[in-house]
């Protein structure tokens, strides 16, 4: 239990701790942005050029320069699929972490355990070796405790004992790796969603101006349903090869847990009667 909460603790301290950085980023770039324009205002009035209506486009060139890419980035997004892909990402990282953590071959088949087991089998202290595999929170230590509990209804209860105790840790596993995949699924719906809210917007430009629209007003509507489909495809990409990366390790790590836990209770085996 203490394992697994300090687990989920690190997992969400390094999320909580990229998501601070990445939103301080992106605040700082607003702002900067923000500040660089109030600059120029104060500029061309100190100059004894008034800032007119007129001289928006000069103005929007001459700051442009200033503007830094993730501050286009928060402009594109708004606040609403900013805090929206935020939010995935955060999960993302903290899943991340957890499983890197939880698939681990010390956390599965920890090394000190199946020698102390082992150990503990050979000098026939079996209440010993229960005792060390059902206080171990490992896969394997579950898996071996549920072996030893079932010995005394014979060899094939107690297999059949470890064969579910393993099942049900492996569901515990996958349905925590499946969340990389359901992220990796809905991150691109999301970008799909901005690209027709953005088409969206440059429509209704279209629709409400009495004249033909300028290319600059179509430009939010166009950055936002071109980003939106970009980041949701930077959080898509990642997502998928993490959750292949993480699949096959646990099928490899299940595979060996099962190996290990068969070779130490086999001893346990009757052995067939000749005819």
């Amino acid at each position: 239990m203490r394992a697994r909460r300090w687990f989920c603790w690190s997992a969400l301290s390094l999320a909580l701790l990229w998501a601070w950085g990445l939103g301080c980023l992106l605040w700082g770039a607003s702002a900067s942005q923000a500040i660089a324009q109030d600059d120029l205002k104060e500029a061309q009035a100190a100059e004894g050029r008034p800032v007119e209506a007129t001289s928006g486009d000069a103005s929007k060139a001459a700051a442009a320069p200033a503007k830094s890419e993730l501050g286009f980035l928060y402009n594109a997004l708004g606040l609403k699929y900013t805090v929206i892909f935020l939010v995935i990402s955060f999960c993302l990282v903290a899943l991340i972490v957890m499983n890197f953590l939880a698939l681990r071959r010390e956390t599965v088949c920890p090394h000190a355990l199946v020698e102390g087991f082992e150990a503990h089998l050979n000098e026939k202290r079996f209440q010993d070796a229960y005792d060390l595999a059902k206080h171990n929170e490992s896969f394997l230590g579950h898996v071996l405790s549920a072996g030893l509990a079932k010995l005394s209804s014979g060899y094939p209860a107690a297999v059949e004992s470890m064969q579910a105790v393993g099942e049900d840790e492996t569901m515990k596993l996958e349905q925590r790796l499946s969340y990389v995949a359901l992220i990796g699924t809905i991150a691109p719906m999301f970008g799909l969603l901005g690209t027709v809210d953005g088409m969206v917007v440059s429509f209704r430009v279209i629709a409400e101006s009495t004249t033909q629209p300028k290319p600059s007003e179509l430009a939010d509507g166009i950055s936002m349903a071109l980003v939106t489909t970009l980041v949701g495809l930077w959080l898509a990409i990642p997502a998928i090869l993490f959750f292949g990366y993480f699949r096959n390790r646990l099928a490899r790590l299940v595979f060996d847990a099962a190996s290990i836990s068969e070779q130490l209770m086999s001893r346990f085996a009757v052995p067939a009667k000749k005819p």
